[in-house]
């Protein structure tokens, strides 16, 4: 499998990662910044939250790292909780926005 193909599905599983309070998933709420496939298979994800306070960080980025480890070619998985940029709702996707009522 390519780096481009590996980090589709990386894609792939990360919108079926789902914030227990919002209803769309992690991808299109624009929560993952960079997503950086290593040769070797190991996968370094920088993402953020909605609210540096959100309860449920910890399941998250779990869930995260579980599924991103569970794609083909993955060794490991590592995942930094950044803050820099700050989220706001422009970096949903048109879907979100859609789907939250934001249009």
């Amino acid at each position: 499998m390519s780096k481009f193909e590996q980090e589709e599905k990386i894609v792939e599983v990360l919108k079926t990662v789902f914030d227990p309070e919002i209803p769309v998933n992690i991808y299109d709420l624009g929560l993952i910044y960079k997503i950086d496939v290593a040769d070797g298979g190991e996968v370094n994800i920088d993402m953020t939250l909605t609210a540096p306070n959100c309860p449920a960080a910890d399941f998250i980025m779990e869930d995260v790292r579980q599924r991103v480890e569970s794609v083909e070619g993955v060794t490991a998985a590592n995942i930094s909780l950044v803050f820099e940029p700050e989220w706001d709702r422009d970096m949903m996707s048109e879907e979100a926005k859609l789907e939250l009522g934001f249009l």
